[in-house]
């Protein structure tokens, strides 16, 4: 899976150190894993979640034991997640990322 951008993830460790370490090890198993739909990433990552927001659909991402969330957009058919989101859980409870 190519996952884009890896550059929202240091943005956001620069911020919340704490969160390197989970992020690294998402972003390993995500851009080495190949998913063909939401079954599939579930047998990766369990705790992974798909919600339609904005007349979109998003797949949410549990990371750091539930302390931090991503929201991204996957096509599995180009094996392309396009991180949209990473979130503390108290920013993504206000849902302003649904905007």
């Amino acid at each position: 899976m190519h996952v884009i951008s890896r550059k929202a993830l240091t943005e956001f460790w620069r911020i919340h150190p704490d969160a390197e370490a989970p992020l690294k090890t998402w972003f390993k198993v995500a851009s080495r894993g190949s998913f063909r739909n939401l079954a599939e990433l579930k047998q990766t990552f369990k705790s992974v979640d798909y919600v339609r927001a904005g007349g979109q659909g998003f797949y949410l991402f549990n990371i750091g034991g539930n302390k931090y969330r991503l929201v991204a957009a996957i096509h599995f058919n180009t094996q392309k997640l396009f991180i949209r989101h990473v979130l503390t859980h108290a920013q993504y409870d206000k849902n302003e990322w649904k905007r």
